[in-house]
């Protein structure tokens, strides 16, 4: 399962965390984070206890949207010990998403 990360909460859950973690930045409108939306819940049930996995939603978290340089969504960034490790834009099959979060653990 994902978890909703908000501005207040990302550094303490994604940057302090001590499991990879994927970080999915979407919105309600955007076609395209619709259809990744399900796989990142799949991943996070997966890997539950492996990896952290989370959702911010950039229209009510501009601060963690813009300090991390997200133009387009959807787009999810692969964190490790508190560091950008990898990103993908733009919608992408489960596959290419697990791959990456494979390299982390």
């Amino acid at each position: 399962m994902a978890l909703n990360v908000t501005d207040a909460t990302f550094e303490e859950v994604v940057l302090n965390s001590k499991v990879p973690v994927i970080v999915d930045f979407w919105a309600v409108w955007c076609g395209p984070c619709r259809m990744v939306g399900p796989i990142v819940e799949e991943i996070g049930k997966e890997y539950e206890g492996k990896a952290v996995v989370v959702k911010v939603d950039v229209d009510n978290n501009p601060g963690t949207a813009s300090q991390f340089g997200i133009r387009n969504i959807p787009t999810i960034l692969y964190f490790k010990d508190g560091k950008i490790v990898d990103k993908q834009d733009g919608a992408e099959p489960k596959q290419v998403l697990v791959t990456k979060l494979e390299a982390q653990l």
